[in-house]
């Protein structure tokens, strides 16, 4: 079910005993010449409904709430379209968003981040801590261990914003989205992003992007972005089990 096509009576009609929402969470941001701005944001509503598919098979009953498309993107901010808002905003819209959902007795929250800038991941962090006694928030946060480990080798390596692992679920679920000529036209960029990210740098062109890109977009397939979004959904799902043990 998605939040945002049922009516205010069929929400407050809803049985709440073990239901989840599952807030997909994502920016708006510069990927590439060949993807969308909004492609952090297909990759997190598609693993908010592979998760909720999953929980479902397990029994547990789950709810998509409209996705939130704006948060820190200061890595992109020097590129058209990028819209970024500062981290404190960012975190308190996630709390405004669960409070809300709380207040309507909908009080078990799953984020399903697919934007992993670091003051973005802080942002989301601090939310959890902050809604502790308003709801139950899981975030299983891709970017470390246990769940990064899962995802493909181009995504271990950091380099991959806008290349092999995120062009692939693009074409997955939004292939009309895709600039195919100029996607096969790209070269390989091995720059790795998190690696610049800890050597200090503070954006895309300091990195070694300088047309937002890392990775390689023109290995990117269907198929591999199909294999992705099982296993996001799986994380999800189990973070979700986790706590309900």
């Amino acid at each position: 079910m998605k939040l945002a096509e049922l009516s205010w009576e069929e929400v407050r009609d809803l049985d709440r005993s073990g239901l989840w929402v599952i807030l997909p969470v994502g920016a708006t941001e510069a990927h590439g010449p060949h993807l969308p701005l909004g492609t952090d944001v297909i990759i997190a509503e598609a693993m908010a409904r592979e998760g909720a598919r999953r929980l479902q098979e397990r029994g547990v009953r789950a709810l998509v709430a409209p996705p939130l498309a704006y948060t820190s993107a200061g890595y992109a901010a020097g590129f058209a379209g990028t819209i970024s808002v500062r981290p404190e905003t960012a975190t308190a819209l996630v709390v405004d968003i669960v409070t809300g959902l709380a207040r309507h007795g909908l009080e078990r929250v799953a984020l399903a981040n697919a934007h992993l800038e670091p003051a973005h991941i802080a942002s989301l962090t601090a939310a959890v801590t902050a809604l502790a006694g308003v709801a139950r928030v899981v975030f299983p946060d891709v970017t470390k261990k246990p769940w990064a480990l899962r995802l493909t080798d181009e995504f271990k390596s950091g380099a991959c914003h806008a290349g092999q692992y995120e062009g692939s679920v693009v074409m997955a679920e939004r292939p009309e989205l895709v600039h195919e000529s100029i996607r096969t036209s790209l070269p390989e960029n091995p720059a790795s992003l998190s690696r610049a990210i800890r050597d200090g740098k503070t954006s895309f062109e300091e990195a070694g992007g300088p047309r937002a890109y890392f990775g390689a977009p023109a290995r990117a397939s269907a198929e591999e972005g199909r294999e992705t979004l099982e296993v996001l959904g799986q994380i999800l799902a189990e973070a979700v089990l986790a706590e309900e043990c």
